[in-house]
């Protein structure tokens, strides 16, 4: 099979596209003839750091990266009850791994792709959908009317998290550029802020909840406009020992909150994605021998929605 091949950390022009083994199958596992793979600033984090990749992948080099995928079962083995030959479904890998043309997936990560979405919507949802549900869904209590302020609303997180919390019941507000002002407004946002000519502190206060997707000034402007009991999660590692005091003493729980690989979770996701309750929008879909240039647009931070990889 074709896959990308990564020898070592670095540049977008590290990823080297060739053929290797086509994975053998354990119990439990399914064999996908890969469709579409969504592309996350995750991935590139991965890609430029030797100490991530060892901590993934130990001392195995060369390593194959990816870890949302979309395609067709074309193998099973043994204990793969609930999917068949030809099923169209979609996973979020635990090892990575999904830069190819076949991946072997446990049936655990899998949820069947929704037969109203494409499989490049699906590729996409994966990693940057749990990313916003778990918070929003699990680290959360949104009650109908909160008000809950996302940073970062365009962005392949935030613009699912804009729809998760409108499913919720919770009243947003959203941060983002001008220039995505309509589509943060069409995800269905009740508010929006233009974080390049306003200052959200002086515009908001007293909301219930924080999701934020950006860290920094940003997080810590964020306590001061969280009421008292209030919940900031953060999905940007923080390590300011003053910000989590300035919280505590405010009564305010922050917190970061890491994904967690759960095929539950995304199979819920897929429900709501079947009722169009929430939708993967595409900026960009590359062909697979595009993969450089997908990272490299990645990497800009600038990107509404979502990036695919067709296979």
């Amino acid at each position: 099979m074709k896959a990308y091949l990564l020898y070592q950390a670095g540049g977008p022009d590290k990823l080297v596209l060739t053929e290797t083994q086509t994975p053998t199958l354990k119990s439990g596992e399914v064999l996908i003839r890969v469709k579409a793979i969504g592309i996350n600033p995750a991935d590139t984090i991965y890609r430029s750091s030797p100490t991530l990749i060892t901590h993934i992948f130990g001392q195995e080099r060369p390593v194959i990266l990816g870890w949302d995928v979309a395609g067709e079962v074309i193998e099973k083995a043994e204990n793969t009850d609930g999917f068949q030959i030809g099923d169209a479904v979609f996973a979020l890998l635990q090892n990575a791994r999904g830069y190819a043309e076949f991946v072997a997936i446990n049936v655990g990560l899998l949820a069947h792709k929704p037969g109203n979405i494409t499989f490049e919507e699906a590729a996409a949802a994966s990693m940057a959908g749990l990313t916003a549900w778990q918070p929003l869904a699990h680290g959360m209590t949104i009650k109908k009317g909160n008000k809950l302020l996302i940073h970062g609303a365009s962005g392949g997180v935030g613009h699912y998290a804009v729809q998760i919390a409108k499913y919720l019941g919770a009243q947003v507000i959203a941060t983002s550029s001008a220039k995505n002002q309509a589509f943060v407004m069409a995800l269905g946002a009740d508010q929006h802020i233009d974080y390049k000519s306003e200052n959200f502190w002086d515009v908001v206060h007293d909301v219930d909840f924080v999701f934020d997707t950006i860290g920094g000034e940003t997080l810590a402007h964020s306590v001061a406009i969280t009421k008292p009991g209030g919940t900031i999660i953060s999905i940007i590692p923080m390590a300011d020992e003053y910000l989590q005091a300035k919280a505590q003493q405010k009564n305010v729980n922050l917190s970061l909150w890491g994904l967690k690989v759960n095929g539950a979770d995304l199979r819920v996701f897929a429900d709501l994605m079947a009722a169009d309750i929430l939708k993967s929008y595409l900026a960009h879909t590359y062909p697979f021998a595009a993969m450089a240039e997908a990272h490299t647009q990645v990497e800009t931070r600038r990107t509404v929605g979502k990036i695919v990889l067709t296979v």
